[in-house]
């Protein structure tokens, strides 16, 4: 099978490229926009996915089977709904499977729980850039699977846990929100859920976040207490208190999408665990 990661260079994609180029028989190739990642035995393209017409040359030449689009950029409306429709028309003249990654951002948080069937209200740039994302998507391919995720979390690494490193450290102003709940997911079970959807039969909206409903003053201090700093170190304060636009309390019902999948999605308190 043929698979191409657009956006390979990001966190998710450079942990979907590593479990797609480990499968037998997998040819796969990434795109990136200007730093190609490191992986052996991966294709690295460049491209910029608001360029349709670029988008079209790399999905024909590479003739893919799947493709997942995890490229985005949260202050860019062309890259994050635009690049998405350029992705969609690319894919399905090409007669690839597609997955689209989308946000919880798509919610205001006025409901707190969201499962797939809630109809989005966002409230912030990003998140209108996401929702109009999965409408492009799922007008211009119904077969296609769109994944709304949460706040992405590794073993180290992902943008969440550096900023907790830099806090800890001093390095950083900032504050950690003690009402900024989301439900976080570790990035190998994300990856392993995109790639065990793309060899589905699946269509339409699908719900993958972490087990449990964490703010992100708690979720730094399980990172933080995880690599040996002193929670202490950390700053906190009420994100309500602020002029910051976006949703306060987000919480992804991923019921109906765990009860199809092989691949479990365990809770921050869970996957953040002491070394």
């Amino acid at each position: 099978m043929r698979i191409l990661i657009v956006g390979g260079s990001g966190f998710l994609g450079a942990e979907l490229v590593r479990q797609s180029s480990t499968g037998a028989g997998e040819v796969v190739a990434a795109t990136c926009l200007t730093r190609p990642g490191t992986a052996p035995g991966v294709d690295w393209l460049q491209l910029d996915v608001r360029d349709r017409t670029a988008v079209v040359d790399v999905i024909s030449a590479f003739g893919p089977d799947v493709v997942i689009n995890a490229a985005y950029r949260q202050s860019d409306w062309a890259t994050t709904a635009m690049g998405a429709a350029h992705v969609a028309v690319a894919a399905s003249t090409k007669g690839a499977r597609l997955v689209h990654v989308s946000s919880d951002a798509v919610f205001s948080g006025k409901a707190i729980t969201y499962a797939e069937d809630c109809v989005p209200d966002p409230v912030s740039p990003y998140g209108a850039a996401k929702a109009a994302a999965e409408v492009a998507v799922r007008a211009i391919d119904p077969t296609a699977v769109v994944v709304r995720t949460s706040l992405i979390i590794g073993d180290g690494g992902s943008p969440h846990e550096d900023f907790v490193h830099a806090l800890a450290a001093g390095g950083r102003h900032g504050v950690l929100f003690t009402d900024d709940v989301r439900c976080p997911v570790h990035v190998r079970d994300l990856a392993a859920t995109l790639l065990e959807l793309a060899s589905s039969e699946r269509a339409g909206i699908q719900h993958v976040a972490g087990a449990d409903a964490v703010s992100r003053y708690e979720l730094g201090c399980l990172v933080a207490r995880r690599d040996g700093l002193d929670p202490a170190r950390l700053p906190s304060g009420r994100r309500a208190d602020t002029d910051l636009p976006g949703p306060i309390d987000v919480r992804l019902d991923c019921a109906m999408t765990q009860r199809q999948l092989r691949t479990r999605l365990r809770g921050a308190r869970e996957f953040v665990t002491a070394r």
